[in-house]
């Protein structure tokens, strides 16, 4: 049984390179690193493959088939690599078609179709079909890095499911390479298309034969055991495979087959209007139960969806970076809130929002246990509240310092009546085991995510999997449900008999028997080709938990890291992951980083090493991971210990030395700044030579010590734009002074961020205590601290806060805004209607996702106009676009995201917070953006 996570024989991996090789050439690798950062997906799950192929193409996975079966090595077809239960994983070849094979092929709008390769990511194709108004109907919480071809596997459902059903509901046709390496494109038949299929003599000719034997043998028990659920049985939909008019429907058959009957190729996809018109009541309650058990009266009010949220969600979206912008959006209650719904309704018109809006609100009137209700119709709000729910599945993953939100139960369904009975079971289940957990999920059709808090390193949490298994599984068979209700069986498999009953369990061997003979499509998940062979139990693979427990706590945010794959996403404007998001390579990744990291902390091989190497030099170490990823795994922080730990007692590249001296040659640099800038030009063959490229030249600005008079504010010039970009500081002065502010200027000095990169970490403390304590002396003067560059206020807010309490270090338009709201400020007339694009930069917007808006807000106070825009990361980083072997990354990431916004808006016309931002823009196009503070002095 290969998938359950015994290592395959050398020689099958070699008969099946050969075979491979004969069939044309197919992109595969089997290093050690590609193998790990595929070992794991989103589940408790570490199971190495033998090697992991790329398909190009749809003839690429026709000879992976015939080369899988030539040889007997198993296929692993892989998507987003989100699944909750291995089903992905396995000891034989990993078919990853999220790399190449994402291909949106056709977009019919009159027809409402779509036909995606399955490597196609959902938010990408909601994107492309949004211009015709139209979209997919199934929404995922994963929809950012989700693929198709995933969503087939377990027939996905997710946010909407009551309207729009599961992913089979809207496929036209299915387009798969079966286990003989022959193509079929499965449509519905009809009784007369059926029988001309079953005529054919070739495979799908017999597959065909068989399923229409197997249903009309079996058409009573498949009545009986199939449950009529909105999130039925999956895995294999029997019920659905025979129309009632006699035909047969294949498609419904393959959805939810989770790769073990054949590879997809190809999805035809029937697409959905969009909603015009939308509103969403946010309810809140005093008891959980009691908002699950009112879900059942507001859907009365024929909402799209009711999600529901925990107190222990809320808790942890409290947390969360963009929850600030949140706050206004839900309703203020009084009481103590144990739980929220989400109802959402939809309408084609403004009157039929006015009904649907009027029918909810008169339900929402006086339920028990509610506290607080809010209505919200603006657009931007309800996604940003949608947004939060999509995150609730990594949010588990922080519940405890130790203990993380597991996934091994989580997506049972039973019947929305019985949902706060079958709930209270479950809390019952997990109080006995003394588990914290916390609850969300599709209140509407009785599915709710549960994920108990397991600390998988120790062998009681690990002993814990069996018994509350077990226990779930019987409580959803008592109250009439589905134990795998949305995410697939994976290796579950193990419950497959109770549920479906031997008359059944035997059909569904025999199903895989006839489209897998051999049993090398994901052997071991849902069934085997015999009743009598076995399927993998779901505690006997690999526990990634049970391989981290030697880790110590300096690799603590690679084990955190919980396979969630938020940092998959390619949106132009997402700021995690740049290197990800330019080359589509997930070993550039903060997950794939993160499995890096904790195979070498077991085991620090050569090969790790150079492999660890290679992935964290294209790290720009912006820290969107430290806040963007749901449990904050902080890669730049790993990538300093490693670095740490990598070089100690050894020499460096010759460039990490250059970087950590250019702080402390920086006031030369001021000093003489003509002369150091023809120092700088003769000497960049030298510099080229020892690793460095395109280096700024000094262009300090002299100022005197103190700006201004009236309330004294404090400005900490860092050394860099103080040397590089002292316009920028003249301009902050100038606009302080004129604001009634007298300015009191302390001298640049080394704040140490290239050292904490580089991992030479005692150097960094030493520096960083000594900014704290001088900052704490000009603190006790009573004085607002400001800093100007956004890199700078997020070394304040993480890594010197690491080292202890610091004073309070504000950030200029937050100083700026609190003076504002003080009254200290007064308002001013508009002075021009033009209004500049302002982008943040990517630390900045990441940890502090208002923090543009602010800037527009405090602009528009003093009478200029601007708009806060989205970026992602501009590909300079700091250092990191100066050193020559990131020259190409760092290209690539400036195109993926700033280069068609400079182009649309010219780069004269931009303001950009960020000094590694407006140096890239002016290397790549040539001029220099300005920053805020320049357009403010120039107007104020």
């Amino acid at each position: 049984m290969d998938g359950g996570g015994a290592p395959l024989a050398g020689d099958r991996l070699a008969r099946f390179r050969a075979a491979l090789a004969a069939e044309g050439e197919v992109e595969l690798a089997d290093d050690i690193a590609t193998r790990i950062v595929n070992a794991t997906d989103n589940s408790i799950y570490e199971i190495t493959p033998a090697a992991v192929a790329f398909p190009r193409d749809g003839a690429d996975l026709n000879r992976l088939m015939r080369a899988a079966r030539a040889s007997g090595m198993p296929l692993l077809a892989r998507g987003g690599g989100t699944g909750t239960n291995g089903q992905s994983l396995g000891t034989g070849v990993t078919v990853d078609c999220s790399r190449h094979l994402t291909r949106i092929l056709d977009i019919d709008p009159a027809a409402r179709t779509a036909v995606v390769e399955p490597g196609v990511v959902l938010d990408d194709l909601n994107r492309a079909a949004a211009p015709h108004g139209l979209m997919v109907g199934p929404s995922v919480s994963t929809a950012s890095r989700a693929t198709l071809g995933g969503m087939v596997a377990t027939d996905a459902s997710g946010k909407g499911s009551r309207i729009h059903g599961r992913t089979s509901d809207h496929m036209r046709a299915l387009d798969v390479v079966l286990s003989d390496g022959s193509d079929w494109t499965a449509v519905p038949l009809g009784p007369a298309e059926l029988d001309a299929v079953c005529d054919r003599d070739d495979l799908p000719g017999a597959l065909h034969r068989t399923l229409r034997d197997l249903h009309a043998r079996h058409a009573d028990e498949i009545a009986r055991v199939f449950p009529d659920m909105n999130r039925g049985l999956t895995g294999y939909n029997l019920r659905d495979l025979g129309p009632a008019d006699g035909g047969l429907n294949l498609v419904k058959l393959l959805a939810g087959s989770e790769g073990t009957l054949a590879l997809t190729r190809r999805i035809t996809l029937r697409l959905v209007p969009r909603p015009a018109h939308r509103a969403l009541l946010v309810a809140a309650y005093g008891d959980a139960l009691a908002a699950l058990a009112d879900a059942g009266r507001l859907l009365a009010a024929e909402p799209f969806a009711i999600e529901f949220l925990d107190d222990r969600i809320l808790a942890l979206a409290a947390e969360d970076p963009a929850f600030a912008a949140l706050r206004r959006a839900l309703p203020e209650a009084e009481g103590t809130v144990r739980g929220l719904n989400f109802v959402e309704v939809q309408a084609d018109s403004a009157a039929g929002l006015a009904r649907a809006v009027d029918r909810l609100e008169r339900l929402a009137g006086a339920p028990p246990a509610l506290v607080a209700a809010r209505l919200v119709t603006e657009p931007a709000q309800i996604e940003r509240l949608w947004a939060l729910r999509a995150r609730c599945v990594g949010l588990l993953g922080r519940m405890d310092p130790e203990r993380q939100g597991t996934a091994f139960v989580e997506d049972c369904a039973v019947p929305p009546a019985r949902l706060p009975g079958f709930v209270a079971g479950f809390r019952e289940i997990l109080d006995a085991h003394g588990l914290g957990y916390g609850m969300f999920g599709h209140a509407d059709v009785g599915c709710l995510h549960v994920r108990p808090a397991l600390d998988l390193r120790r062998p009681e949490d690990r002993a814990r999997l069996r018994p509350v298994s077990d226990a779930v599984a019987a409580l959803v068979r008592r109250e009439g449900g589905v134990f795998w209700g949305e995410h697939g069986r994976g290796l579950r498999g193990e419950y497959g008999p109770e549920v479906f009953g031997p008359e059944l369990w035997g059909a569904l061997c025999e199903v895989k028997r006839a489209f897998d003979p051999a049993g090398l499509l994901n052997p071991g998940k849902i069934a085997g080709r015999d009743p009598a062979e076995p399927v993998i139990a779901l505690d006997t693979p690999p526990l990634r938990g049970e391989l981290d427990a030697p880790l110590s706590a300096d690799w603590r945010d690679a084990r955190r890291c919980n396979g969630n794959g938020q940092c998959f996403g390619r949106a132009p404007d997402d700021v995690m992951c740049p290197s990800y998001r330019a080359t589509g390579d997930r070993l550039l990744s903060p997950k794939g980083r993160a499995a890096l990291l904790r195979a070498w902390a077991r085991e620090p091989t050569p090969d790790l090493a150079r492999a660890l190497d290679e992935s964290l030099d294209a790290c720009l170490s912006c820290r969107a991971c430290a806040s963007q990823c749901p449990v904050k795994v902080d890669i730049p922080e790993m990538k300093s210990r490693y670095r740490a730990a990598r070089h100690a007692g050894r020499l460096r590249p010759a460039h990490h030395y250059l970087l950590a001296a250019m702080e402390p040659v920086s006031p030369l640099l001021r000093a003489l700044p003509r002369l150091s800038a023809a120092a700088l030009r003769l000497a960049a063959p030298l510099t080229r030579a020892a690793g460095l490229v395109d280096l700024p030249e000094p262009a300090p600005v002299r100022r005197p010590a103190a700006t201004g008079v009236g309330r004294e504010v404090v400005l900490l010039a860092d050394t860099f734009l103080a040397t590089y970009d002292g316009a920028v500081l003249a301009a902050v002065e100038t606009v302080l002074a004129r604001l009634g502010y007298r300015v009191r200027r302390i001298a640049p000095r080394a704040n140490g961020k290239a050292l904490h990169l580089l991992g030479m970490r005692r150097a960094f403390e030493r520096t960083a205590r000594r900014r704290i304590e001088e900052a704490r002396r000009l603190a006790a003067t009573g004085a607002p601290l400001l800093v100007v560059e956004p890199a700078v206020a997020a070394l304040w807010r993480a890594e010197y806060a690491q080292l202890g309490v610091v004073p309070e270090v504000l950030s200029l338009e937050r100083f700026l805004a609190a003076e504002i709201a003080a009254g200290r400020i007064a308002r001013r007339p508009a002075a021009s209607d033009d209004a500049p694009l302002l982008l943040p930069h990517c630390s900045e917007s990441a940890a502090d996702p208002e923090s543009a808006v602010r800037w527009v807000e405090v602009m528009s106070h003093l009478g200029i106009a601007a708009r806060a825009g989205k970026a992602g990361c501009c590909g300079m980083a700091g250092s990191f676009g100066h050193e020559r072997a990131n020259a190409d990354l760092s290209a690539r990431v400036y195109e993926t995201s700033w280069a068609g916004i400079v182009a649309a808006e010219g780069a004269a016309d931009l303001l950009a917070t960020g000094f590694s931002c407006r140096c890239q823009v002016a290397r790549m196009s040539g001029t220099r953006p300005r920053h805020p503070a320049e357009l403010l002095a120039r107007r104020l």
